[in-house]
């Protein structure tokens, strides 16, 4: 593994919150007020086989603490977690390992306000590997490695309604998802694949990236994507091998790596050897580094890996390791409002948060 640097150590503050269950993801809602802020846990009970979503308050305090808002139970484990704004009111979608939706819309103290299902086997023949809200919350995408691209419309309030955009019966499983505009957005699944889908053009992808761009067999995986805003052509993704790379839709041929201990090329540069859980654009690294970015320059990204890695890596620069843990890091997610404060998932059932100066 390379050396990474980091920055000084009375810089980064991190506090560890222990928790008595197992934590699967781990999100921080959108913020609908200025004076508080909330962070969203799905939780498994290993004792118990008890899965659970819940509402935690972070209060302004040093340190900081999570104080439970709201709970609710869950027939099944969650598999993947989104959140957005609808009409100023945040939205959770969460997707199990039995194949089942279910969506949240919250009132402003946080409380359910309404809650929809869509059940097992509706939308994919068993787990739901991904599932991502529009911005808007208007529609949700959710994919399978049963190989089915589905679309959830949250309508008028009163009922989800849900369509399938593409079935390939198996032959191409989907790991992750993610949208770039109201119209598009891009999947991605086995052997580093990667796929763009306009709703425009129904039929399939509009553009495909097939991972043969090592020397030897491609067998990796992309667990996570992300696409900037500003930047709706260049899609991220992070998976197997410590591998973090970027797909330019202007130039679809030859990816841009900026991790990966498969890649001799970037080696050096690599901060994990193992599986990369989830991958984000880093807002405070762009603000801080925007200045000498130019349109070609890949925008820095944060990730967490299986091994126990949290950092940011930047095309040709050395990695900033944040956090280095004895055991996996399962997701993260960044302050949308205040991009200094960073939220994760410890395996050893723990939370991390770290505050960036």
């Amino acid at each position: 593994m390379a050396t990474t640097k980091a920055p000084p150590s009375h810089s980064l503050q991190i506090h560890r919150l222990p928790q008595s269950q197992y934590i699967d993801a781990v999100r921080f809602l959108p913020a609908f007020s200025g004076l508080d802020r909330f962070a969203v846990l799905a939780l498994f009970d290993t004792h118990s086989s008890s899965p659970s979503l819940q509402i935690h308050s972070l209060p302004k305090s040093t340190p900081p603490s999570l104080n439970l808002q709201s709970s609710l139970s869950l027939s099944s484990r969650v598999s993947s977690l989104s959140l957005s704004l609808s009409a100023h009111k945040p939205l959770i979608a969460a997707s199990t390992f039995s194949g089942s939706l279910h969506i949240l819309l919250l009132d402003f103290d946080t409380s359910v306000q309404s809650e929809f299902s869509v059940p097992e086997k509706s939308l994919h023949v068993g787990a739901i590997s991904c599932v991502d809200l529009q911005e808007s919350g208007v529609e949700c995408v959710s994919v399978g490695e049963d190989g089915r691209v589905n679309l959830v419309a949250f309508g008028d309030g009163s009922r989800l309604s849900y369509r399938r955009v593409w079935d390939s019966d198996g032959l191409v499983s989907y790991t992750a998802a993610k949208w770039a505009s109201p119209t598009e957005f891009a999947t991605g699944g086995f052997g580093f694949g990667l796929q763009w889908w306009d709703l425009r053009k129904p039929g399939g992808p509009v553009s495909q990236f097939k991972g043969n761009w090592t020397q030897r067999t491609t067998s990796g995986i992309v667990h996570s994507i992300d696409i900037h805003p500003s930047r709706k052509h260049t899609c991220l993704a992070g998976g197997s091998l410590g591998t973090v790379f970027a797909w330019d839709l202007r130039w679809q041929q030859q990816p841009i790596i900026l991790s990966g201990v498969g890649t001799s090329e970037v080696a050096t540069h690599s901060p994990c050897e193992s599986e990369v859980w989830e991958v984000k654009y880093d807002p405070y690294m762009q603000t801080s580094n925007f200045g000498n970015m130019s349109s070609s320059r890949i925008l820095p990204a944060m990730l967490c890996s299986e091994d126990g890695i949290l950092a940011v890596v930047e095309q040709g620069e050395e990695p900033i390791e944040l956090l280095a843990e004895p055991c996996a890091i399962n997701s993260f997610d960044i302050d949308r409002q205040n991009p200094t404060d960073v939220i994760c998932s410890l395996e050893w059932e723990s939370i991390a948060i770290l505050s960036r100066p």
